[in-house]
């Protein structure tokens, strides 16, 4: 065999051995992309200021006890029935729920309430406007574009014999359920109260559609910080422990697709100064302090536990194997 025989056949076999590789990699190569285009796509800033609207004098206001009551809703995300210990606790109250668990021991627990969808961002719609998504056109969660695509060829590239993934979609559907979100045509609470001389406050997730008049400015609040990526905080943050769900199509496309980041007032981007469940606490606490002479309603959205599973040091039993399948 020629010279020029022996380097064009080992040409031949790198070519077929690196799309062989490719081949086999093509997913991480894939979630790979997404994570560079939404980093460049979307540039975050360091930690930034939330300055919130300067409450009136107190000298101008009624004293509170004659005023109408503040309204504070807290809503957690994914949270189960029995995730908390008041019922039951999942793994004999591994991780306990005091906090939560006081809301219902000294104020009213409602035991036979029911969702206004079985699916997140309806029933949220549900929530804020007492109506059902059905109603008004909103009855799919909305997606980023391009996550059912690539979400259905990482559930094809390791798929098993279990039952049929749920998130068969066609691609026609995507960018349409994408698009979805709240019509500005339906009243919120955040608008109705204010009508009632309410201040409205929103922080953490909308997901409530982030088109023309969809945003919670366009919706009745006076101020929002509001969660842009669903990073809990940064990947490398040392007092965060990650918990990877590689079995999941979702989580695996989640952890390149999202960001540890907010935004306020429709601002630039930025990082929360510390853990996402915590800086919006702290957030919460200083929206309640300000304005505790003057009638507020205060959205609190948390993400958590949603995931991308990222989870606090602390309990100090609460360890890298918790939620480590996969």
């Amino acid at each position: 065999m020629s010279r020029l025989a022996r380097t064009s056949l080992w040409v031949a076999i790198l070519v077929v051995g690196v799309g062989w590789v490719a081949w086999l990699a093509r997913v991480e190569i894939v979630l790979l992309g997404v994570g560079i285009l939404v980093n460049v796509a979307n540039p975050v800033a360091p930690s930034g200021e939330v300055e919130w609207s300067q409450p009136p004098p107190r000298t101008s206001l009624p004293p509170r006890s004659e005023g109408p009551p503040n309204v504070v809703l807290i809503v957690t995300d994914d949270l189960g029935w029995n995730d908390i210990s008041l019922n039951g606790g999942v793994g004999n109250s591994t991780v306990p729920t005091p906090n939560i668990d006081s809301i219902a021991r000294e104020g009213v627990n409602l035991v036979q309430g029911y969702a206004g969808s079985a699916t997140c961002a309806p029933s949220r719609a549900a929530l804020i406007t007492g109506r059902y998504g059905t109603r008004f056109g909103f009855e799919f969660t909305p997606v980023l574009p391009g996550m059912m695509p690539i979400i259905t060829m990482i559930r094809n590239a390791h798929r098993t014999d279990g039952p049929p993934n749920i998130l068969d979609v066609g691609d026609d559907v995507d960018d349409e359920v994408a698009a979805l979100g709240l019509p500005p045509s339906e009243i919120t609470l955040a608008e109705l109260l204010k009508d009632q001389g309410y201040y409205t406050a929103h922080i953490g997730k909308w997901h409530l559609g982030r088109g023309e008049g969809m945003m919670p400015l366009e919706q009745g609040f006076d101020d929002s910080l509001l969660m842009l990526g669903g990073m809990y905080a940064r990947e490398d943050d040392p007092d965060v422990v990650d918990a990877r769900q590689g079995f999941d199509p979702i989580d695996r496309f989640l952890w390149h697709a999202t960001q540890f980041a907010s935004s306020f007032n429709g601002g630039a981007a930025f990082e929360l100064p510390t853990y996402m469940t915590d800086a919006y606490s702290s957030q919460a606490v200083q929206v309640i302090e300000r304005n505790r002479y003057r009638p507020f309603f205060l959205y609190l959205a948390y993400f958590a536990p949603h995931n991308p599973l990222q989870a606090r040091r602390q309990p100090p039993h609460v360890g890298r194997h918790v939620c480590a399948r996969g």
